[in-house]
């Protein structure tokens, strides 16, 4: 089968709808398939062009008059590829594909990353929709996408071709206990709350530390706030680390306090690590952590609730002790080859002989 990926970059800075496209593509290369990526470019061409992975340049910048050469770029790389199925994974991607597809060409695939966007729904366009989660699913259905059209597959990153297996990273040696969170700096991953928390329990817990990793646009707002804190020097921002792993390996406790949350593909990556898991119940969290099997569920926007599963995992040692065994059961439908073959799966319904 003949696969192009068309996503806005390829850059290695922590994006979950970047990570997914590339280890698919990755993945399907690998299994003997002919697969491209369309996209502005980014580090992750390199690893693409390991695998086999052609990319072509394709700026998608949403300006009436790149989107006109966008479309003829677009036109040209489908002429010399012959592609039987094209996988969106972002909006103008999908319009795109959709728009310039002719009579009898590809089968058109979406990925649904992030439902809560407006311009999600555009994402309907394709033949087949993608849900990475039952709860985007769910919500896709409520916008008015088909049922025929969904397909609800997962995220999983384990065994992912753009890390190394967990037991090469080495862990970091951070001041313990030690609670920390890898999220993009947007007020949507509940970063105010997890400070707001973390300042509640700190006279508490005197020797706990606070480790902030990810950057993005409203990282200024947060340190403000750290430093209006009792507790700022006990709050690290440690910025974009291109070895998370070597923190989950390190920490004790981590928290995703996201307001909205299609799946959170790190929450594989601190199950896969053994740290015991605090993460709010939106969206396809709970799905990640098995319903609340693998990890506490809090509200979201409740900085008290946060704080509280906090101090029930710091103050008894057996409780933290047994939540990490728990977030580190059951672990194989987390691995990425199995989003991989669902994928496929999917794609065969258009192209059943192929």
């Amino acid at each position: 089968m003949r696969i192009i990926h068309i996503l806005n970059e390829v850059q290695e800075i922590g994006n979950g709808i970047v990570n997914v496209a590339v280890d698919l593509a990755c993945l399907q290369a690998k299994s003997g398939h002919e697969v491209a990526v369309l996209s502005g470019g980014g580090e992750y061409e390199t690893l693409l062009a390991n695998y086999g992975v052609k990319h072509y340049q394709l700026d998608q910048t949403r300006k009436p008059i790149n989107l006109i050469k966008a479309a003829r770029s677009y036109q040209a790389i489908v002429q010399e590829f012959q592609p039987d199925m094209v996988h969106a994974h972002m909006m103008t991607g999908v319009v795109l594909a959709a728009l310039l597809r002719k009579k009898g060409g590809y089968g058109l695939v979406s990925t649904v990353h992030n439902e809560f966007q407006r311009s999600s729904i555009f994402m309907g366009l394709a033949d087949r929709v993608i849900a990475v989660s039952k709860a985007v699913a769910e919500a896709m259905t409520r916008r008015g996408i088909s049922q025929a059209k969904l397909r609800v597959i997962c995220n999983g990153t384990l065994g992912s071709p753009r890390s190394r297996p967990l037991q090469e990273y080495e862990p970091l040696h951070l001041q313990r206990p030690a609670i920390a969170t890898v999220a993009g700096m947007y007020h949507r991953k509940g970063i105010t709350e997890l400070i707001a928390a973390f300042e509640q329990i700190g006279s508490d817990f005197p020797e706990a530390h606070l480790y902030i990793v990810g950057n993005g646009p409203d990282r200024h707002e947060f340190e403000a706030q750290a430093s209006q804190t009792a507790v700022s020097s006990r709050i690290h921002f440690e910025g974009f680390q291109p070895q998370p792993q070597r923190y989950l390996l390190a920490c004790d406790i981590f928290v995703l306090a996201s307001h909205r949350e299609p799946f959170g593909l790190v929450l594989s990556e601190a199950r896969e690590a053994g740290c015991a898991i605090i993460a709010t119940d939106v969206d396809g969290i709970p799905e990640a952590l098995d319903n609340g099997k693998a990890g506490l569920l809090v509200p979201a926007k409740d900085s008290n609730a946060l704080a509280a599963a906090l101090v029930q995992l710091l103050n008894d040692p057996n409780t933290l002790q047994e939540w990490k065994a728990k977030a580190h059961q059951n672990l194989e439908w987390l691995n990425v080859d199995r989003v991989h073959q669902e994928t496929l799966a999917v794609y065969r319904e258009l192209f059943p002989e192929r």
